[in-house]
């Protein structure tokens, strides 16, 4: 690649992988713009609504908070673990860890940006949320 590349607010896609419960819309990717190894957009989460839970397999991902006040449910040493955000917060999904996103109020979406390390958005939907080491969870990390 040898230029830059613009992709404006109305010309994000949702054509891209799906959670229940929220809408990701793709601008950064490799078939957006030819990325090798990013995939970047906008996520949003209507108001009082959850996603389901998920993974996002090897993909490193970053997120910003650009408005309302989403909630991010996990579990640590056994037990759920709620993440309260705001607009200017960012938070670090590691790869392979189960976890939703909950949006409490109800009267304001909330959205947020989110980068990846990879070029496509890897989402895998699960039934819950799980401890890593369990034999019977499917997202497991293959090998």
């Amino acid at each position: 690649m040898s230029r830059l590349y613009r992709v404006g607010a109305g010309e994000l896609t949702g054509d891209t992988a799906q959670s229940s419960g929220m809408r990701r819309e793709e601008a950064i990717s490799g078939r957006t713009v030819g990325s090798d190894r990013l995939w970047t957009g906008r996520t949003t989460v209507a108001p009082a609504t959850n996603s389901a839970d998920h993974h996002h397999g090897e993909s490193e991902t970053s997120i910003y908070v650009v408005s309302g006040h989403p909630e991010f449910v996990f579990l640590e040493n056994g037990a759920e673990r709620r993440m309260r955000t705001g607009p200017g917060d960012f938070v670090y999904v590691p790869p392979w860890v189960p976890h939703r996103e909950e949006n409490p109020n109800p009267d304001e979406d909330a959205v947020v940006v989110i980068s990846r390390t990879t070029q496509e958005a890897i989402v895998v939907n699960l039934p819950g949320l799980w401890l890593p080491g369990e034999a019977d969870a499917a997202w497991h990390r293959p090998g």
